[in-house]
């Protein structure tokens, strides 16, 4: 079989064997594509979107830190590591709710409880600023009713106590997925450790 009317076949799906050129269909499927995801409304970021909560209240989940006997004094870099429920806040309304688990290696990721439609996973790395300060450098796709249609980048500041808490600001940017940015905003993170 001809390789070339295979090819033409394929990107046309209807059999045809026009002697269009197969990029010229490549080109205008891309389009197509380009412009359908366009169309599809906007991306709403996982992990820290408040767009991704229209729809539906966070729902808050209640636990009392971690013994503080567990902790020992030292630098945030020791004492962020561990697995967190973390509350985000937009003007002071509650906006979502997420595990986060911080590795020793300056990795860490996130699952938050927006609808999974959207995305509810991602991950990033981070390092100290300081003995009391860390600093974490997140992404995440972004999916409108389950088609990716951009990316987002939220970057974190987060006071560590030794009392098992931490307390942080967040800026966070939407772009689509020809990189362009949407939207940005800032908020606040609070955080209490979830005992081993």
């Amino acid at each position: 079989m001809n390789s070339n009317l295979s090819r033409a076949t394929w990107l046309d799906g209807h059999g045809s064997t026009s002697s269009a050129p197969r990029f010229g269909r490549l080109s205008l499927a891309c389009m197509a594509v380009a412009a359908s995801l366009l169309a599809a409304g906007e991306a709403n970021a996982s992990c820290s979107d408040p767009r991704a909560m229209r729809s539906m209240q966070p729902r808050v989940t209640a636990l009392a830190p971690a013994d503080s006997g567990a902790f020992r004094p030292g630098p945030a870099e020791k004492n962020i590591v561990g697995t967190w429920l973390v509350s985000y806040a937009l003007g002071g309304v509650p906006n979502g709710q997420a595990y986060i688990q911080w590795h020793s290696d300056g990795t860490e990721w996130e699952n938050i409880n927006f609808p999974i439609e959207g995305g509810n996973l991602c991950l990033g790395s981070w390092k100290a600023l300081d003995i009391d300060h860390v600093m974490r450098n997140h992404f995440g796709w972004l999916y409108t009713n389950g088609v990716l249609t951009g990316h987002f980048n939220e970057t974190e500041t987060a006071e560590v106590r030794h009392d098992g808490t931490y307390t942080g600001t967040t800026h966070t940017r939407v772009y689509d997925l020809f990189g362009n940015l949407q939207v940005e905003f800032s908020g606040t993170s609070s955080a209490i450790r979830i005992a081993p």
